[in-house]
């Protein structure tokens, strides 16, 4: 950044436009606070001049700004006001009011220097000079009563643009009257400054001579201007003792409206039409991905803008990034075009993180919501908004649910997701986005940290892998019996074809972990929990094994396996709680209409050969819906 120590005049002489951000608060100033002691640190150097003595300088603060890129020649210099906009406003105030009140009195030959300050000129070589004649344009909210008070240039035009807020004798009301701010700081200072110059001993042309130069020359403030690689976000929070909360979202919404204004549109229009949706608590409620907790609708920005741009943005530098791809290489794009591309696609990204609604992202969200891979929502929000058929889509995303699946079953593991991910996007964009490319992509790598596991895995994983407790938690292996439900009624002649709502369901070991006091071995023989304690030990450490330890270890291995695993309602399974299978299978008898379970109903025992061929039945099933790369 660049820093520097300006007086009023320098920074407001030149032909430039500071921007008040749609972030910021509008302009709150007021007379007791902050006018009534600005003014009497006016008329210390005013009368210092006056009095021939010494004159310091007074610093008002620090400023910070942010240049603008101009594109072409037309038009000023543009800089947002990252922080200050409340001294830079005042300052406009007090010009205004100088200038007012030099007429009034009737003081000559200082309208020009005034001028100058107030408004930037030339309006010919202005792209909208109904904006850039403005030296501060404050945020829409303030705008109405700020283009007419700065366009006043006697008490008159005041009174005559607000009629309402004075009373029969010309003064401003007191009693149930709140006054625009502009109008009751301007004629709070243009009336101290009448007064001042009026009582003064020296003549009026000495008097308001001396005014203008304390205003113009002797308050000065540090002007810090951020260069291309300052983060705006950070500068303003540090500025403001880290006390004010400035999201990167807070500034893309500035720069949006900006650009509104240079777009000539409408930006009260494009606010309430178009933005106010991200206004509500919705969207400004944190969510947590990893470590990072961000406002759902900064997720939503850097989400779109990954899918939008088909390249990895920097969180921490979501505004750069984005600001790079509004601006577009020169050709920027237009605001309206903006929020039509964000309502777009936040449309798109609700369904998905709610899982609510009819499009195919809505299913697709509520599939893989246990697995908590938020990397993968660029690259939905890239299929969803696409113009492919739902079918289309729905047939891209089952095979995403596959790839997420088979490789949490496998055992592989989920790191690697945001670089798989985003290389899915690349292919996608360079080669179209279709079911084709997709699959053809998934299937090419065969690395562990991204490839897409065959059918023979996948189902020799299902048969033999420790899956709960294991390489699924809770979530996920709920999520995974009840896809398989679903499933299994898909095939079979069901009362009740569609999957009802599981989630309240227990997932239960059919052979219970705790199986020592009811489950005997094949031939009869009681175990205890120590005897399966030394079983493991004598396996872990290499040690000659007992065929009875064997089948404990074989018994152990196949519990967490999927062949072992169903759902239950709560106070049957707490009922059933290591009991034996008889006792079990009674209670589903009574209680049960899973398909899951059917299976189980005529079985007149349970142990590893069941398990086995209830996983061969289960591993078919997933097969089929989690399909896999071609073989």
């Amino acid at each position: 950044m660049r820093s520097d120590t300006w007086t009023v005049r320098q920074i407001f002489q030149d032909r430039r436009q500071y921007c008040v951000p749609f972030y910021q608060r509008a302009y709150v100033w007021n007379q007791i606070e902050q006018w009534e002691p600005l003014w009497q640190d006016i008329k210390i150097k005013a009368q210092a001049r006056l009095d021939g003595g010494t004159v310091t300088p007074h610093f008002l603060g620090a400023v910070v700004v942010e240049p603008q890129s101009r594109i072409g020649l037309r038009g000023v210099d543009a800089f947002h006001i990252i922080d200050g906009q409340q001294r830079l406003t005042t300052l406009q105030y007090v010009l205004t009011a100088l200038l007012i009140a030099f007429r009034e009195i009737g003081v000559q030959g200082l309208d020009v220097t005034l001028d100058q300050c107030l408004e930037n000129g030339n309006p010919d070589t202005m792209n909208q000079p109904e904006i850039e004649r403005y030296k501060v344009w404050p945020t829409f909210r303030d705008r109405t009563h700020y283009e007419s008070t700065m366009a006043a240039r006697a008490l008159r035009d005041l009174k005559d643009g607000f009629s309402s807020n004075f009373t029969r004798t010309g003064d401003l009301r007191r009693i149930g009257m709140v006054h625009p701010p502009s109008l009751a700081a301007i004629w709070f200072f243009a009336g101290e400054f009448i007064a001042y110059i009026e009582k003064s001993e020296a003549s009026k042309d000495a008097a308001a001579e001396a005014l203008a130069m304390a205003v113009l020359q002797d308050l000065k403030l540090v002007l810090i201007s951020l260069e291309a690689d300052d983060d705006a976000q950070v500068i303003f929070e540090t500025m403001n003792g880290r006390g004010a909360t400035l999201h990167a979202t807070d500034l893309i919404r500035n720069f949006i409206f900006m650009r509104a204004d240079r777009d000539g549109a409408d930006a009260q229009a494009l606010y309430d039409g178009r933005w106010t949706q991200f206004e509500s608590n919705v969207w400004s409620t944190r969510e947590r991905r990893g470590r990072l907790l961000k406002p759902k609708l900064e997720w939503l920005i850097y989400t779109a803008l990954q899918a939008e741009t088909h390249t990895e943005v920097d969180l921490p530098r979501l505004y750069a990034d984005y600001k790079a791809y509004a601006l577009n290489g020169g050709q920027p794009r237009t605001a309206e075009a903006q929020l039509l591309t964000l309502d777009r696609y936040a449309v798109h990204y609700t369904a998905l993180t709610t899982g609510q609604g009819s499009l195919p992202v809505a299913r697709f969200g509520r599939r893989i919501a246990a697995y908590e891979t938020t990397t993968i929502h660029s690259l939905a929000l890239l299929i969803s908004a696409s113009p492919l058929s739902d079918q289309d889509k729905a047939h891209m995303f089952n095979e995403l649910v596959s790839y997420i699946v088979r490789r949490a079953v496998c055992g592989l593991t989920p790191k690697n997701y945001n670089n798989a991910f985003m290389a899915m996007i690349r292919h996608l964009a360079k080669n179209g986005t279709t079911s084709e490319a997709l699959r053809a992509h998934m299937a090419s790598s065969s690395s562990d940290i991204s490839r897409w596991p065959t059918n023979a895995e996948f189902k020799n994983a299902c048969k033999t892998a420790p899956l709960y407790y294991g390489r699924l938690d809770a979530p996920k292996m709920r999520q995974l019996l009840t896809e398989l439900e679903g499933e299994l009624r898909a095939h079979n002649r069901s009362e009740e074809p569609e999957i009802p709502n599981l989630a309240n369901l227990d997932i239960d070991h059919i052979m219970p972990r705790s199986w020592y006091t009811h489950w005997p071995l094949a031939d009869g023989t009681a175990v205890t929990s120590a005897e399966a304690s030394h079983a493991l030990l004598a396996e872990r450490n290499g040690l000659p094994t007992t065929a009875a330890q064997e089948q404990i270890r074989e018994r152990e291995l196949s519990i967490p396996t999927l062949g072992n695993l169903t759902l239950l309602n709560l106070s049957v399974n707490r009922e059933a709680q290591h009991r034996e299978f008889q006792v079990k299978r009674d209670l589903l008898i009574r209680n049960t209409n899973l398909s899951l379970n059917v299976q189980l109903l005529d079985r007149p025992a349970w142990d590893i050969k069941e398990i086995a061929a209830q996983g061969d039945r289960l591993a078919d099933a997933a097969a089929r819906l989690y399909p896999g790369p071609p073989e």
